[in-house]
């Protein structure tokens, strides 16, 4: 989502999603069952469920929508009616489907609508998607319980929906957490989802502790930290691409997110890497930046959380936009690499 937190440091080679029937070869022999649940990023999903004896598998993808094979470009815009989710591959001899339900409910927000914590749209609501009707008779009592536990003081609004076509996300997304470490980490410890599962449930909660910004501090150099961390600026014409020419996009140091391309970087004289325009804004957040006695509107990663620089009014035609970014915050991937570390997609900016 890396110098020494590439999300895609690995060679991935990006497949096309395809349908998972639950009949294929990825079924593994002996008694074994089905649970999909959704709970927001699904990247965040994978691991509660992974570590319990009786889970055989987990997969992330989509379901629920209207679109066959879709992307996770088409349904992180919220178009394709899916949302992210993570089908469970169980023993019920080991592990029972009322087990799965509890962990489930220990690590989502059930009263956000259309939403997990950072994460906003329909994409990321919270659902179970019931395979039979024992299942869909433990998750309704299951959810009755839970209301009648007054726990929370907001209505419970995860759906209970029946299962359809679950289709396997892009390779990169597949354990993610283990593939990407530190840039998982990084988005957990940014979202304010372990922050909610602690005050929630306390030691009652499932979920594994993650990194704090000191081991952070150990994984990047001290500029890239001081940058992306503590809103610090690099120095002007002395950075690593104020003046790169080459094609290829540029993505989130910290979780690899794909944020401005070579297509809208101009040369604005500053002395810093500029661009007219991100490649969707949905990656990158904008906040009022008071400091320094003036008021300029920061520019940071939407999923991570660093911070990249700032953006003035003051760039060329047709958006009139300056991005002006810290190389320090950044990742250079070429063009010649985009597939082999898994932006394929992006490629269409190219016309490759």
């Amino acid at each position: 989502m890396r110098d020494m937190i590439i999300i895609f440091s690995t060679t991935l080679i990006i497949l096309m999603s395809a349908v998972i029937t639950h009949s294929t070869e990825l079924k593994p022999s002996g008694k074994t069952e089905i649970a999909t649940f959704a709970g927001g990023c699904f990247w965040c999903m994978e691991p509660p469920f992974i570590k319990l004896d009786g889970v055989i598998s987990t997969t992330a993808g989509y379901t629920g929508g209207h679109t066959k094979n879709p992307t996770y470009t088409q349904v992180s815009e919220g178009i394709t009616g899916h949302a992210e989710a993570v089908e469970v591959i169980f023993n019920p001899d080991i592990i029972s489907y009322s087990r799965l339900l509890k962990v489930f409910w220990r690590n989502i927000d059930p009263t956000a609508h259309n939403s997990q914590f950072v994460d906003n749209g329909s994409q990321y609501r919270s659902a179970i998607f019931y395979h039979n009707d024992t299942q869909k008779k433990l998750a309704t009592e299951s959810k009755e319980e839970l209301e009648r536990s007054g726990r929370f003081s907001k209505p419970i609004v995860t759906e209970i929906t029946k299962a359809s076509d679950f289709y396997r996300a892009e390779d990169y997304h597949q354990s993610y957490y283990k593939k990407a470490s530190l840039s998982y980490k990084t988005y957990r410890l940014n979202s304010g989802r372990d922050q909610y599962l602690e005050k929630t449930w306390g030691d009652e909660n499932t979920v594994d502790k993650h990194i704090d910004p000191q081991q952070l501090r150990k994984s990047l150099t001290p500029l890239q930290y001081k940058v992306t961390m503590e809103k610090g600026t690099e120095k002007a014409f002395e950075n690593e691409y104020w003046n790169n020419k080459k094609e290829g996009i540029y993505v989130d140091i910290i979780d690899g997110t794909p944020l401005f391309s070579s297509k809208d970087k101009y040369d604005s004289g500053t002395g810093w890497p500029s661009f007219s325009k991100p490649i969707d804004t949905k990656n990158i957040e904008q906040h009022m930046d008071k400091s320094f006695f003036t008021e300029r509107t920061e520019v940071k990663s939407s999923k991570s959380g660093s911070h990249l620089g700032h953006v003035f009014p003051d760039g060329p035609l047709p958006t009139k936009q300056r991005y002006c970014l810290n190389s320090a915050s950044l990742r250079f991937v070429p063009i010649e690499e985009m597939e082999k570390e898994g932006y394929k997609e992006y490629l269409k900016l190219f016309n490759k």
